[in-house]
C-alpha cells in the first residue's frame, strides 16, 4: 500500500486488505455460531457496505438471506446533517432476525434515524454489523454488536468508503492527510 491522491485529497494507507479479511471472516465466524438455526435476514445498508457484506456473507455458514436499503448523509468529506432513504426495504421483518450491515458508524444519526422504522416492523431480533466504528464521533446512542475495527475521527476511503462517489473500489482502507 502506498500513498494516493484521489481529485483534490492525499490518502495514506490505513487497513491493509489481510487486516481487513481476518476480521470479517471472524465476524463470520461468529455471526454464524450466534444465529446458527435461526436463518436471519441481512440488511446491508448502500452504498458503502457493499464489499464488507458480500465478503462477510461468503464467510457465512448458515441458511440466511441478504437484502439492500440505500441511506446516505455524506457529502464530499462532511455529513449533511440529514439522512436520505433512496431505495426502500421490501422484505418483511416480523418475527425474523435481523443483522444491519454498516460499512461505518461515527455520529450514529443514520442508524438512530433507521432502526425506529425497523423495529415498527417487530423483528425477532434486530442487531447491527459495522466494519468500522469512530466512537470519538458518536453522537447517538447506537450500540454495535459485531465489531470489526474502533477507527480514529477522521475521513476514511476505500473499501466501499468513497469520497464524493470515488474510491469505492479500493481494497484498502485509506486515511485522509490533512494538509
Amino acid at each position: 500500500m502506498s500513498i494516493i491522491y484521489l481529485n483534490d485529497k492525499k490518502f495514506t494507507p490505513y487497513l491493509t486488505s489481510l487486516q481487513l479479511d481476518v476480521e470479517i471472516k471472524r465476524l463470520g465466524s461468529e455471526l454464524s455460531k450466534d444465529y446458527e438455526g435461526k436463518r436471519p435476514l441481512f440488511i446491508a445498508i448502500l452504498n458503502g457496505s457493499f464489499m464488507f457484506a458480500s465478503d462477510l456473507f461468503k464467510e457465512l455458514t448458515i441458511e440466511c438471506e441478504i437484502c439492500f436499503i440505500k441511506l446516505a448523509s455524506y457529502k464530499g468529506t462532511k455529513s449533511t446533517g440529514q439522512v436520505i432513504t433512496s431505495i426502500g426495504l421490501d422484505a418483511t421483518l416480523t418475527n425474523r432476525h435481523v443483522i444491519i450491515l454498516e460499512d461505518i458508524v461515527d455520529t450514529g444519526k443514520t442508524l438512530n434515524e433507521f432502526l425506529p422504522q425497523l423495529l415498527n416492523q417487530q423483528p425477532a431480533s434486530l442487531k447491527i454489523a459495522a466494519l468500522l466504528h469512530k466512537p470519538e464521533a458518536l453522537a447517538y446512542p447506537v450500540k454495535i454488536d459485531y465489531l470489526g475495527f474502533n477507527v480514529p475521527n477522521k475521513f476514511l476511503l476505500g473499501y466501499g468508503l468513497d469520497y464524493d462517489g470515488y474510491g469505492r473500489n479500493l481494497k484498502e482502507i485509506f486515511t485522509i492527510v490533512e494538509e
